[in-house]
């Protein structure tokens, strides 16, 4: 029987797996580290983490990311980011526990991991090339030649080359035992690589975040002209004073984020350019920021929502925008709708990070408040909202009208091309549902008996809402008091006084639009075309 044979057995043996285990995992966060470094020379979407992530996300089937909005709402790129690195972390490990038999082949591990990045990094929609699999190659060749030489530290020495060199047992100080393997050798090598690469990966974070500085000065120095079409004051008792209830203009901060982008793009406006083209533009152009901002500005309130919003979820807020009026510029570069007899009847969005958006021309068209938006409650847009331009199209959802950073809009049909989405089983034409959700009193709050007042918001952009129903557990619906309407593209804000009685209740909400429509209660899930079904919460009166 070898020493190798025993090693799990012996005290030593298992101090060793774990110096093994410890060798893999320096060794990946090694690669890690150069490679956040490399991609400074890149991009910083070219990292290993960002390309694998959004490599991930390309190929999650729709069940699982929408199951991953719901649970973690805007944090589901980072439960996302943290998850590849606890896999990565396994292997590593798994990788230097290997290394202790077979070096070569733990080493060759570490470098095809760097395969699986370079392949990732170079397959994403925005992909520049073989540049974006530098970062990838570059930290798996220098995790796998770490690796390598760790382990060569862990290697038992032959103890008949023990014999020869006179450094059996009983050798001297400084010497290493015959049969035992190079403990001081290790810890300072692993040591050494610790540190080096903590001090590669910060500074490569801190070029990464200096790429950005441009843009972000760029924005800095964006004054929004005076809209030409200023949008009217909001009314009085558009937004009661009701505690719990939503504001009626969302704040910036708290506006819903939802998109592919594990890194935000951080885009120099002054570099940015907008490209219209395709089927029925007689006048293709290209604009740069500047152009837009020379153009008659348009100011509206608007309610975006997001396809992934369950029943009575989080994901529609309210805001005042100002952007360009997009069916002006698309008529001036000759595109006529569908129904006046143009060509293309599906405006495709290309987003700066690879993501592509699908909107009906006819709808774009059809004299609604369509922008390419630059500014939002009354400063240019935030970075994580589509600085410097996005769309902005009242009463169809985001993912077939919202495209931020945007940077091309081509004229095409919904037969010739499929977006992002419409690939992965969502429909094609998604006008927002007529929905409403209570904010107040929260599911399973306990109220006192006496009035309590149940209040929320109902929207159903670009048709309005007419009415909101209340319905206490099983009894008649009772119409709720609805506030100021400032447009038909804002949600409304409503409320109804329950003299409330002790004991446990549902509440249940309902509304109905402009059209006649009252919200269904037949309960659906997002997928393909946005959730219905109404709005219920549980209360215990006490």
């Amino acid at each position: 029987m070898t020493d190798d044979d025993t090693t799990a057995h012996e005290p030593a043996g298992r101090f060793r797996l774990l110096a093994a285990a410890l060798a893999g995992a320096v060794a990946g966060f090694a690669a890690l580290a150069v490679a956040e470094l490399a991609s400074a020379a890149v991009r910083p979407e070219a990292g290993p983490v960002i390309a694998v992530g959004g490599a991930a996300i390309d190929r999650t089937p729709t069940a699982v990311k929408d199951w991953a909005v719901r649970h973690f709402g805007t944090d589901d790129k980072l439960v996302l980011e943290l998850g590849i690195l606890a896999v990565l972390a396994v292997f590593a490990v798994a990788l230097g526990v290997a290394a202790l038999r077979f070096r070569r082949a733990g080493a060759a591990g570490v470098a095809l991991f760097g395969v699986v990045g370079a392949v990732a990094a170079t397959g994403r929609p925005d992909s520049r090339g073989f540049a974006d699999a530098v970062p990838s190659l570059v930290g798996a060749g220098a995790g796998a030649a770490l690796l390598y030489v760790l382990a060569g530290r862990l290697a038992r020495r032959d103890r008949a080359a023990g014999a020869r060199d006179g450094s059996d047992a009983g050798a001297g100080a400084g010497r290493v035992p015959a049969g035992d393997w190079d403990r001081r050798g290790f810890v300072v090598a692993a040591s050494a690589a610790a540190v080096a690469s903590a001090g590669a990966g910060v500074l490569g974070r801190a070029l990464n975040g200096a790429s950005g500085r441009g843009a972000v000065a760029s924005r800095d120095r964006v004054v929004l002209p005076a809209p030409g079409s200023p949008a009217s004051a909001v009314p009085r008792g558009a937004g009661p004073r009701i505690a719990g209830i939503s504001p009626f203009i969302t704040p910036n901060d708290a506006f819903y984020r939802v998109d592919t982008a594990l890194v935000v793009p951080k885009v120099d406006a002054t570099a940015w350019r907008l490209r219209i083209h395709g089927e029925g533009v007689a006048r293709p152009v290209t604009l740069s920021f500047a152009d837009l901002l020379r153009r008659e500005l348009v100011e509206r309130d608007i309610t975006l929502t997001c396809v992934s919003n369950e029943v009575g979820g989080p994901y529609v807020g309210n805001a005042r925008w100002v952007g360009v009026r997009l069916a002006a510029l698309l008529a001036e570069c000759g595109v006529r709708p569908p129904s006046r007899g143009g060509p293309a009847d599906q405006l495709v969005a290309r987003s700066v990070d690879g993501m592509t958006l699908g909107s009906p021309v006819e709808e774009v068209m059809d004299g609604r408040d369509a922008l390419l938006a630059v500014g939002m409650n009354g400063v240019p847009l935030p970075f994580e909202h589509g600085f410097p331009v996005r769309m902005v199209v009242p009463g169809l959802y985001g993912f077939v009208s919202a495209c931020k950073w945007i940077e091309d809009i081509e004229l095409t049909t919904f037969d010739a091309y499929d977006p992002y989405w419409v690939k992965r089983g969502w429909a094609r034409k998604a006008p927002v549902k007529t929905q409403s959700r209570i904010d107040t009193p929260k599911p399973f709050a306990r109220p006192k008996a006496g009035t309590v007042m149940v209040a929320g918001v109902a929207w159903a952009q670009h048709r309005g809402i007419d009415r909101v129903e209340v319905r206490v557990d099983d009894g008649p619906w009772q119409q709720a008091r609805l506030a100021a309407e400032d447009s038909r593209d804002t949600w409304r804000q409503w409320s109804f006084p329950w003299q409330a009685t002790r004991g446990g209740h549902t509440l249940t909400v309902r509304a109905t639009d402009r059209t006649g429509r009252v919200q269904t209660d037949e309960r659906t899930g997002t997928v393909p075309d946005g959730a219905s079904g109404r709005h219920s919460v549980v209360v215990t009166v006490e």
